[in-house]
């Protein structure tokens, strides 16, 4: 088994139409980023059916949650992990899955919000991840903070790289895994090295391997 992994995201529901065509023009994901609920205009909400699709296909599912707008204060962190864990149990998504907070670059973010993500997770069973962009925007600095006030944050959640961004490629032709870093102790084993591809709507990605242990 390669040391990286490569797989894709959506805010596309997956269905036979997406798979062939990432299939046809990329190659076969590992594993699927795939958004936990709905957002009008934003993401389709992944249901049972599509986890079985992309299950049985031998891909694994990465759940994403993304019902906020801004990622400030210990509380809206512990309400959005609570979200997000009510959400992976009614989808049957069991413990150890690591859920992926989507923490945008133009979102505000401090590091009392990251610390009630990744405190108020742990007790439920399943692992924090967070999606965000160590270069642009506010997490990286806001991210080493919480560290410095829990380290157990370095220890416990998984980072989802942005950044840099060289572009879409075929699996064949991926990068080499270089993801930009919070410059402190953490744990960035994915990359999202290319979004938004012309032939499919996806955006292609690296993870480590010790990741697939974590996804569903």
């Amino acid at each position: 088994m390669p040391r990286y992994v490569w797989g894709v995201d959506s805010a596309a529901s997956v269905d036979e139409e997406l798979y062939n065509c990432v299939k046809n023009n990329f190659g076969n994901p590992k594993f699927w980023g795939r958004y936990l609920s709905e957002v009008p205009n934003v993401s389709a909400g992944l249901t049972r059916e599509e986890i079985s699709f992309l299950r049985n296909r031998g891909i694994k599912v990465l759940p994403i949650y993304n019902v906020f707008t801004e990622a400030t204060g210990y509380s809206r962190g512990q309400i959005a992990a609570r979200n997000a864990v009510f959400n992976a149990r009614r989808l049957g998504i069991p413990n150890n899955v690591a859920l992926f907070a989507n923490v945008e670059r133009f979102f505000a973010v401090d590091e009392a919000w990251i610390r009630g993500w990744v405190e108020s997770l742990f007790p439920t069973g399943y692992r924090s991840g967070i999606y965000h962009d160590p270069v642009e925007g506010g997490f990286a600095q806001a991210y080493c903070e919480a560290v410095r006030k829990n380290s157990q944050v370095a220890i416990q959640a998984i980072l989802w790289s942005a950044e840099p961004e060289p572009g879409v490629t075929r699996e064949r032709n991926a990068p080499a895994f270089k993801p930009a870093t919070p410059n402190c102790k953490a744990n960035v084993w994915i990359w999202q090295y290319g979004r938004d591809a012309d032939q499919c709507p996806i955006d292609t990605n690296l993870a480590d391997q010790r990741t697939l242990n974590y996804l569903y």
